[in-house]
């Protein structure tokens, strides 16, 4: 009885946490200004809106995964937005219930990252190898095996960063199995990603 009531306390609670999640489509590798949009995602994106698609990143399997791309304009320069995509110390208040970042390890190619979740009164880690390619401005992130993931069985996605001579372009996209049954979270990874999308750009204007 205890198990199944922490499980539909995950599901309610962690939803949105799928989006650091039907079938979806795998993406080629992206171009530097970020996926090709409709005529209609394009006039919502230079609106101010967050434009989401059913397109996971490529390099896992697409079975059973949740998780999507989305992208949204940034009125910031590019070099600010990478400075906030890397200050990872400072991932809480970006990713959904985040509430504890550590760097364990890091050099110029990779840095592994401990995130604390907080689920009601649950508390839960999961450990992100993060790959920056600052001269491509992308930042691919992988989860890590070989360390303690309480929520998640596998997990990746990326960054990318693109420039328009009407703002930055930054491109989300993710891709997860977690612990719960896929039924659980669907449709929640969309408010995952435009809430995750929407934090990065108000930091990133704000200290622009």
């Amino acid at each position: 009885m205890k198990y199944r009531v922490l499980m539909l306390v995950l599901a309610i609670q962690t939803a949105p946490l799928a989006a650091l999640c039907g079938p979806l489509a795998a993406a080629s590798t992206p171009a530097p200004t970020g996926p090709a949009l409709s005529s209609e995602q394009q006039r919502r994106l230079d609106g101010g809106h967050v434009v989401v698609l059913d397109v996971l990143p490529p390099g896992g399997q697409a079975r059973g995964t949740q998780g999507g791309t989305a992208v949204a304009l940034v009125q910031a320069s590019p070099t600010t937005v990478w400075r906030v995509l890397v200050d990872y110390p400072h991932h809480t208040g970006l990713y959904p219930r985040v509430v504890d970042t550590q760097v364990l390890e890091h050099d110029a190619n990779r840095s592994l990252v401990r995130y604390v979740v907080a689920v009601g009164p649950f508390s839960f880690e999961f450990h992100v190898n993060n790959y920056p390619e600052q001269v491509h401005e992308r930042l691919s992130w992988r989860l890590a095996q070989d360390r303690p993931n309480d929520l998640f069985h596998e997990s990746w996605g990326y960054w990318q960063i693109g420039r328009t001579p009407h703002g930055t372009i930054v491109t989300y996209a993710m891709a997860a199995r977690t612990v719960l049954p896929a039924f659980m979270t669907r449709g929640a990874e969309r408010d995952g990603l435009v809430a995750t999308l929407r934090a990065v750009r108000n930091r990133a204007e704000q200290v622009n």
